[in-house]
């Protein structure tokens, strides 16, 4: 049996239409959903649906009752007082059962920067957050992207409209990049296997080393017309999440991340590209992906 939390977010939703593509899987997934309205017609039907949070004890024990793997994201939450507690919140639940339970593997989606990033907010409480995992004994595997393609997604509006996206990153510097189709395809690799042991990270770079600015060439090719990269300060982009409506504290660990990416470079050209489990460029997500939502 398979517990799949997040299954409505980019990755969670991708992740369950392979399990239920996937031969003699009937039965064996169950999801944990806030709103299990927002679940795919085709997953509602096929899935058994416990509805809540993933962060409550109660709705996690009841949904990895007799389960044996579980595929873990702690979703964002910015109005978290910070991201350390927030991880650790979702996280506590998560080892009590795997104590309790007997679950054998959980698969979860991390992020580069393992021996590397320092206080590095998000990323350093996503690092964390493997740690308490991998102390239970759990067979476990941390699925470790980089910089997300999706994320730009959020400025469709202003790539359509202004011609520009920004990034609190340096123009010139390499950027790894991941789509979550190949997060979410690894993902179910390792959850229908199921003989896999031992605790280990699962480092996901696309093909490309591009800068943000070889980024922008991309997109304005794609798109067919002209596109740039506005590099924001680090205040700047924290001001921005703090408009958002996020806290104080999670805004911080935003801006925290941020400086660390830039100065610590764990998401930069020194990390080789790993075809096997994240094969999908940057010109084919933006042609499939991002194209679609800025003509929209």
């Amino acid at each position: 049996m398979i517990v799949v939390t997040t299954p409505t977010g980019r990755i969670g939703r991708q992740l369950l239409d392979r399990l239920l593509d996937a031969p003699d899987t009937a039965g064996q997934v169950r999801v944990i959903a806030r709103d299990p309205e927002r679940l795919a017609p085709r997953a509602r039907d096929r899935v058994e649906v416990f509805q809540g949070s993933h962060a409550d004890p109660e709705i996690l024990a009841e949904a990895c009752d007799g389960a044996d793997r579980v595929f873990w994201l702690v979703p964002p939450t910015p109005g978290a007082d910070s991201a350390e507690e927030h991880f650790r919140t979702f996280t506590q639940s998560l080892c009590k059962v795997i104590d309790a339970q007997g679950v054998a593997r959980v698969v979860a989606v991390s992020t580069l920067g393992r021996g590397v990033a320092r206080n590095a907010g998000q990323i350093s409480a996503s690092l964390a957050m493997d740690d308490r995992i991998g102390a239970t004994g759990v067979h476990y595997r941390a699925l470790c992207p980089p910089f997300l393609m999706e994320n730009l997604l959020g400025q469709a509006e202003s790539i359509r409209d202004q011609g520009v996206f920004r990034l609190a990153a340096p123009e010139d510097r390499v950027v790894r990049t991941c789509a979550t189709r190949d997060i979410a395809a690894t993902a179910a690799r390792l959850l229908l296997e199921g003989s896999w042991t031992g605790h280990g990270d699962v480092p996901l770079a696309g093909p490309d080393a591009l800068t943000p600015e070889g980024m922008a060439r991309v997109l304005s090719e794609v798109l067919e017309r002209p596109v740039r990269v506005q590099r924001v300060s680090i205040a700047e982009y924290k001001a921005a999440v703090l408009r958002s409506g996020a806290s104080e504290g999670w805004a911080q660990g935003v801006a925290d991340m941020a400086r660390a990416l830039e100065e610590q470079g764990f998401y930069g050209a020194s990390q080789p590209s790993t075809p096997d489990t994240a094969p999908t460029g940057f010109r084919q997500w933006c042609e499939e992906v991002l194209k679609p939502a800025v003509l929209a």
